[in-house]
Parts: C-alpha cells; sequence; structure tokens
C-alpha cells in the first residue's frame, strides 16, 4: 500500500491519505460484497499488516470522522464517505520476500 497508482486517486471530495482511502475502499467493497463490515482480522489479512497497524487505522480513520463504530459491537464499523468519494481498491503488489528462491 506505500505506492498508490493514479487510477486510485479519488478525483475529488473528502481528504484523506492514500492509505486511508485505500481502507476506506476496502471496508466499502467488503459491505456491499459480504452484507456485513469486516472485522479488524478481515483488514488485516487483506492488507497483510499486524492486528495493531489495523487497529491504529480504524481509530484513525474513526477519529478523522471518516467511519463510525458501536462500542461494544462486532463488525459494526460504517464508511461516512459517499461511495463516489472512494478511490478504486487496488490490487495489492504481491509480498517481496528477502529469500532467494532457486
Amino acid at each position: 500500500m506505500n505506492r498508490i497508482c493514479d487510477v486510485c486517486q479519488p478525483s475529488a471530495g473528502p481528504s484523506f491519505t492514500d492509505k486511508q482511502g485505500q481502507s476506506l475502499a476496502f471496508i466499502d467493497a467488503y459491505t456491499r460484497l459480504n452484507r456485513r463490515p469486516p472485522a479488524e482480522a478481515d483488514m488485516q489479512r487483506h492488507f497483510r499488516v499486524t492486528p495493531p497497524s489495523v487497529h491504529q487505522m480504524v481509530l484513525t480513520l474513526e477519529r478523522a470522522g471518516l467511519i463510525r463504530r458501536q462500542p461494544g459491537l462486532a463488525r459494526s464499523i460504517e464508511v461516512l464517505v459517499s461511495p463516489e468519494s472512494l478511490p478504486i481498491l487496488c490490487p495489492l503488489q504481491p509480498v517481496k520476500s528477502s529469500v532467494q528462491r532457486n
């Protein structure tokens, strides 16, 4: 998620970083596809990051007013940004390994 292609950028709308935009786009897409919001573990698997990283992103999105959660209720993330303002969810690049493969 370090480098985001130009196609994945929203044209106009709320201000958020590339990483936040991808998180919002994932939450929106997951919710539409599965008819329920993702758990933080779902986000962790998709973005290939640690649980604390996902939790911090969720807290950051909530503080910025981009999502809302209901305390004590699992899978309660609601995106407060209109779908038209969200970037396209870009595919992740393969994980690079420092191990040489033969």
